[in-house]
């Protein structure tokens, strides 16, 4: 499961930086064509879809490195019963979540069959929407390859939120002392 979370993390981390980089080239030349008083007419629609793309992605790359918003803290707090019975309900409503959002975009999708964008009306808006259900499930896919170093970092005390230094201190223990942060 390691090597696979390496590779999709290596594939994902490419695909978000590339975005990125088209999205910046798209933001350059929409502003040297609005210089030279020529405004491009799909700048704003693709721009959009683009910013979409890289937080749809992007999302995927996070939990596959445990890198959203969590609740170590309190799930250390837990004894180890109840904090077993907390990791299970949570991933299970992430993963329930997301399985609800693919479901429902890929229904939009079905729905959406022959329309095209208004600016690029030769680019199907199912191409431009399939990062909903492609990107739900790649969320569930990553969050299930990182849920094993997960459950075994948490059951182990150990906090995936606060990075542990060279020293083994805390980020927080070296910037309330003055020293720096690695």
């Amino acid at each position: 499961m390691r090597q696979a979370a390496k590779i999709l993390g290596e594939f994902l981390t490419w695909l978000v930086i590339g975005l990125m980089v088209v999205l910046t080239g798209v933001v350059v030349v929409a502003v040297v064509y609005r210089k030279l008083g020529a405004s491009l007419s799909w700048y704003d629609e693709i721009a959009s879809i683009l910013l979409a793309w890289i937080t749809y992605y992007g999302a995927a790359l996070a939990a596959l490195k445990r890198g959203h918003i969590g609740f170590d803290d309190v799930l250390l707090a837990l004894p180890i019963p109840a904090r077993k019975v907390a990791v299970v309900i949570a991933e299970s409503l992430v993963v329930l979540f997301f399985a609800l959002l693919a479901w429902s975009g890929y229904t939009v999708l079905t729905i959406l069959q022959g329309e095209t964008l208004v600016s690029l009306t030769w680019v199907p808006v199912s191409i431009t929407q399939s990062v909903i259900p492609i990107g739900a499930v790649l969320f569930i896919i990553c969050e299930l390859l990182s849920l094993p170093d997960y459950w075994r970092d948490i059951m182990a005390g150990r906090s995936t939120e606060h990075a542990v230094m060279a020293d083994g201190a805390t980020p927080e223990s070296h910037s309330s002392k003055g020293g720096t942060v690695r």
